[in-house]
């Protein structure tokens, strides 16, 4: 079943509608890893009255745009067009999504483009690091699994497999959205508020500090450390606090983050901090990329920022300021009509309805240094560890590990 929203905004000459399938990578099956990757990438390549080449010349001719992208927990599929186009474009979205060809050759070139993306995937070794971090923090839950799936599921994926999930496809909530008027649909600005509260999951502070560290070898002048936990839902009362605390460790040259490690030290190549929106526990970790020769002295630095996060309440002006550049994030992410509505229509399908400027300020003035000391101490007390770097230099960082966490 299909469900349209609209956003009553025509203050730009351009329309844009955005549909969102609920379950991703997530609903991949055992085996068959990456198989809504492909799926989603031929939905997009041929439909009835289009084979692949009509259809891009056709949303060309308009000077349109079509794009999609999986993720863990959802499918994004969007056109966008000057609004005197649009009548003539926004059909499209339901003819890919209700009646694609999904031709056979088709297929075959998707499913070698995945297999050459994965492979090219492996050669950065922060995508090394990351998938084994969340491969233990997540065991085998989805979210352990790149949404592309891995090289020996989709080599042995067929095309017998992809018929039969577009019939999982076509039984799947989903959700329209759109600046424009013509889709008939129900203005987010009357939905009722109404925000779904997940319980979330007990942390199992039982497990030993051999199981929530791994390390891969690799023969480069870099270490690559990620140190984090999985964390709650975005339905939860506890993704503001955190986002919070995001903004405080990493959002721009005043965040604790770069102050430490870039303008005090000077020894990162690449820091930040990764915190996605997920239906389920989204992923919360801190990366970073140093020197061999200072990786040591690297990961001193973050166990030293991560026990204070633990013990000691953010100040005043920390907070303070934190708050400020959140609230400054969300304005910048609005300037983007196209990830605006994207945002919104992927929580409208978590069952969140849209809250307006003033009150997500309201809320997040709300948040106290105690709400986030809190949930440092719920969720990253006993964090989870994955370094991609030199042999040696990581047994010295498991030494270090197993002594301090």
């Amino acid at each position: 079943m299909l469900k349209r929203y609209f956003l009553n905004n025509k203050k730009r000459n351009f329309s844009t509608a955005s549909i969102w399938i609920r379950g991703g990578s997530d609903l991949d099956r055992v085996g068959k890893k990456g198989i809504n990757k492909i799926l989603s990438s031929l939905l997009t390549r041929g439909c009835e009255g289009f084979n692949n080449f009509t259809l891009s010349e056709y949303i060309e001719s308009y000077g349109a745009e079509l794009n999609q992208e999986v993720f863990e927990d959802g499918i994004s599929i969007s056109i966008k067009s000057l609004d005197e186009h649009f009548s003539k474009l926004f059909p499209l979205l339901d003819l890919i999504i209700n009646k694609p060809t999904l031709l056979e050759i088709e297929f075959q070139k998707v499913k070698k483009s995945t297999i050459n993306f994965i492979k090219k995937d492996k050669e950065n070794p922060l995508n090394i690091c990351f998938e084994n971090w969340r491969r233990i923090v997540y065991t085998n839950h989805p979210y352990a699994f790149n949404t592309n799936g891995n090289a020996n599921d989709v080599s042995k994926i067929t095309y017998e497999d992809i018929l039969l999930e577009f019939e999982n496809f076509k039984s799947r909530d989903k959700y329209l959205i759109s600046n424009n008027l013509a889709i008939n649909g129900v203005s987010i600005e009357t939905i009722e508020k109404k925000i779904l509260e997940e319980k979330s999951r007990t942390i199992n502070h039982d497990l030993s500090p051999n199981k929530r560290f791994d390390y891969i070898n690799n023969d480069s002048n870099q270490t690559i450390i990620m140190m984090g936990d999985q964390t709650c839902s975005r339905r939860s009362s506890e993704y503001l606090p955190l986002k919070v605390l995001e903004s405080y460790l990493s959002y721009g040259m005043s965040a604790a983050l770069f102050k430490l490690f870039r303008e005090k030290h000077g020894i990162t190549y690449d820091l930040g901090v990764h915190y996605p929106i997920r239906s389920g526990n989204a992923p919360f970790l801190i990366y970073l990329s140093v020197s061999n020769e200072q990786a040591l002295f690297a990961f001193e630095l973050l166990s030293t920022l991560w026990k204070n996060l633990l013990f000691n309440p953010l100040t005043d002006a920390e907070i303070f300021l934190a708050k400020e550049k959140l609230k400054g994030s969300f304005l910048l992410g609005n300037q983007s009509l196209d990830e605006f509505l994207q945002r919104k229509i992927q929580l409208i399908s978590y069952g969140i309805s849209p809250i307006s400027e003033n009150d997500l300020n309201s809320k997040i003035e709300e948040i106290s240094s105690l709400d986030i000391l809190k949930l440092t101490n719920k969720y990253f007390s006993k964090p989870f560890l994955s370094i991609s770097g030199n042999e040696k230099i990581c047994l010295e960082i498991s030494k270090m590990w197993k002594k301090n966490f």
